[in-house]
């Protein structure tokens, strides 16, 4: 969801360290000189700097980009503010016009709009001096690739998972240690956490504000289904796997009672729920664990993060941001851009992975994000330094980084906003009536789905 999506990347950019660094002991390691650069003297422009408001990791950037300048003499690099990252009001004007920076941040879901209409440059034969990339994750990589061509590198990626309370599980007789992993033991877990008492919520679920069909999606992938057909032309959620989301709803709202009363929630309502200490799941990436602790006076090691149910061996909705590159940057610029993200996006104990420095400034450390490099050497050494400068309880998150391994990233699709508010309505429907007709529902918001696609195509 992009509301969504743009509120994580503040989210990371403000509280995870990614951009926060230090020129101290990682200017050392192989990815600070993994890339060769230019060979003359380059200037380039750079997206994404943290603004002036984030007096900490603003610091972070300009450190960084002195000691990187420090490595390599022949490059520099003007750094651009903006806050968000990117602004939906100008972020298509400057692609149109080819005034984006030369190394500019994209969000996942624009990355192949912008392949298709030539507004980004292809980089594949430069990506040799970068060391990285042979270890990341194929279906991150995979995110900025069109064929056997590549147009630009991650930084931040993530996937759906279950945000637990640990302590209501504890409350309630539950495991906080073995999490549900399928939705019948979801269902179970909610009606004990619903018979705490007045005003315990087992599970919650959102259904408006496109919220609800975003979440609707997330269960879907989860279960193995797709919410478009592979030509992207047609609804596909009208399947058995899309009934048996709004069907398991459907029981827990009506059958077990272990909803609560209240709905028609957006994204603020659950996280203020969970923070209250009275809602037992929901379906959230781990930034939600930080945004319950920072804005909504939770407490991180009240939290627990897994998959979300059944969705090993099948896919889970995911997310994430990157660089692109102008299509007029020249070679020599392409190079240097390419040195400067592999040093500051990419190197495990630098950059955005410097977590010496992100303690040392007391922000939270041990979130399992960003995922760039699932079990390859340079993700086992990124796992390594979160466990060894934690700030957060690192082993609460332990179920959802086990089943990483086994969970394909699976992304947005076209169209998403407005097919998630046409699943709103069905979102919402099985929430508040008990004679909701799942069939009728999901048959009505398919013919709307087509006919949106059809637009799109």
């Amino acid at each position: 969801m992009k509301t969504r999506r743009r509120g994580l990347s503040l989210l990371l950019v403000a509280g995870l360290g990614l951009g926060a660094v230090s020129c101290g002991s990682g200017d050392d390691k192989p990815g600070a000189q993994g890339s060769g650069g230019a060979d003359g003297p380059v200037k380039i422009t750079v997206g994404c700097q943290p603004p002036k408001s984030n007096p900490k990791e603003r610091e972070g950037w300009d450190a960084d980009v002195a000691a990187f300048q420090k490595l390599h003499p022949n490059i520099t690099i003007e750094s651009k503010d903006a806050f968000p990252c990117i602004n939906p009001d100008t972020f298509q004007a400057k692609l149109a016009g080819g005034t984006q920076e030369d190394v500019f941040y994209v969000y996942y879901t624009d990355v192949q709009k912008i392949i298709k209409a030539k507004q980004a440059a292809d980089i594949s034969q430069y990506l040799g001096d970068v060391k990285a990339v042979k270890d990341l994750r194929p279906d991150v990589q995979g995110v900025f690739k069109d064929g056997d061509k590549t147009y630009g590198l991650p930084r931040n990626n993530y996937n759906m998972g279950l945000v637990y309370n640990r302590k209501l599980f504890t409350q309630a007789g539950l495991n906080p240690d073995s999490p549900p992993k399928t939705w019948a033991e979801v269902q179970a877990a909610a009606k004990k956490i619903a018979g705490l008492g007045a005003g315990y919520v087992g599970f919650g679920e959102y259904s408006a504000g496109n919220t609800g069909g975003w979440h609707f999606a997330a269960s879907l992938y989860a279960r193995g289904g797709s919410m478009v057909g592979d030509d992207g032309k047609t609804a596909a959620f009208n399947s058995p796997e899309g009934k048996a989301v709004l069907e398991n709803l459907k029981a827990m709202r009506w059958n077990d009672n272990s909803m609560g009363s209240k709905q028609l929630l957006q994204w603020e309502d659950l996280m203020r729920m969970m923070g209250s200490g009275k809602l037992g799941m929901m379906i959230g990436a781990p930034d939600v664990v930080q945004s319950v602790n920072n804005d909504f006076q939770g407490k991180f090691e009240d939290y627990g993060v897994t998959a979300v149910p059944e969705s090993e061996g099948k896919s889970s909705l995911s997310g994430g941001d990157g660089y692109m590159f102008n299509p007029k940057a020249t070679p020599e610029k392409i190079k240097a851009g390419l040195a400067w993200l592999e040093f500051h996006e990419l190197t495990p104990g630098q950059g955005q992975f410097n977590y010496a420095r992100a303690k040392e400034q007391g922000r939270p450390v041990g979130l399992p994000i960003p995922d760039l490099y699932g079990d390859s050497a340079p993700g086992k050494e990124i796992v390594a330094l979160r466990k060894q400068y934690a700030t957060v309880p690192v082993d609460h998150f332990t179920p959802y980084v086990d089943a990483q391994a086994s969970i394909t990233n699976k992304l947005e699709p076209p169209k998403a906003q407005e097919l998630y508010a046409v699943l709103d309505v069905a979102m919402s429907a099985v929430l508040t009536r008990q004679d909701a007709d799942i069939d009728k529902l999901l048959s009505d918001a398919e013919s709307k789905a087509n006919k949106i696609l059809a637009k799109n195509t």
